[in-house]
C-alpha cells in the first residue's frame, strides 16, 4: 500500500491521512463539500487542499486537473441512491418520502441536486454533471420502469424532483415550507404515479 511521509511542520502536519487511500478520500470529501457549497467555480484547488490537510500540488498528484476532481466528485455525489429508492412496487411513494424529507429546511444541504445546480452555469460542468445523473440516477430510474417511453417518463420525474427540490429548499418557498409533511408527500406521490406507473402511459 502507498503512503506518503508525513509533513515536518506546518498546519497540515497534524491533519494530514499518511495513508494514500485515506488522503484521496480526504480531498474528495472536501471537494464535494466546495463544489455543492460554491459551485465548480467557485471553488479553488488550494482552498480545497487546504481543507483537506493536504498541499494543492497533491491533489493535482491524486486527480490530475480540477475538472477531472469534479468528474469524481460528481460520481461519488449520484452514486448513491438518496431520492431514487430500489423497490419499483413503491416507488413514487418512497421518492416522495425521500424529497420531502431531504427538502426540509433542517435537512443538510450538502446535496447533489446543489452540486449540480451551483455548477450548471459552467458549460462543461454543466456537461459533467448530466451525464453523471444520467449514468447513476436516470439509468437506475429507467430500468425499474415498465410499459413504454421509460427514459422520457424518467427525465421528467426528474424534471419534478429537480422542481420541488429547488423551489422548497433553495429558493424556500413559503407554501412548500410550511406544507404539511404527510399532505406534501402525497402530493408529490400523485404527480410522481403519472409518470413512474405503467398505466399512465
Amino acid at each position: 500500500m502507498e503512503t506518503e511521509p508525513p509533513p515536518t511542520s506546518g498546519p497540515s502536519a497534524a491533519k494530514r491521512p499518511r495513508n494514500a487511500a485515506a488522503t484521496r478520500e480526504a480531498i474528495l470529501r472536501s471537494a464535494v463539500e466546495a463544489f455543492t457549497r460554491v459551485g465548480y467555480d467557485g471553488a479553488g484547488v488550494r482552498d480545497i487542499a487546504k481543507a483537506a490537510g493536504v498541499t494543492a500540488m497533491l491533489v493535482n498528484r491524486y486527480f490530475g486537473s480540477k475538472e477531472q476532481l469534479f468528474t469524481e466528485a460528481v460520481d461519488v455525489s449520484f452514486a448513491p441512491r438518496t431520492v431514487v429508492t430500489g423497490d419499483p412496487a413503491a416507488l413514487s411513494r418512497d421518492i416522495a418520502a425521500a424529497l420531502v424529507e431531504r427538502t426540509a429546511p433542517e435537512a443538510d444541504h450538502l446535496s447533489p441536486f446543489l452540486l449540480m445546480l451551483r455548477s450548471a452555469p459552467n458549460p462543461r460542468t454543466a456537461e459533467i454533471a448530466r451525464a453523471g445523473i444520467e449514468r447513476h440516477v436516470e439509468r437506475e430510474l429507467a430500468a425499474m420502469l415498465t410499459g413504454e417511453h421509460t427514459d422520457e417518463r424518467t427525465a421528467l420525474a426528474l424534471s419534478v424532483i429537480a422542481g420541488v427540490w429547488l423551489m422548497r429548499k433553495v429558493l424556500g418557498n413559503t407554501a412548500l415550507i410550511e406544507a404539511d409533511p404527510e399532505r406534501l408527500t402525497r402530493q408529490v406521490e400523485a404527480m410522481l404515479r403519472v409518470l413512474l406507473d405503467p398505466e399512465s402511459d
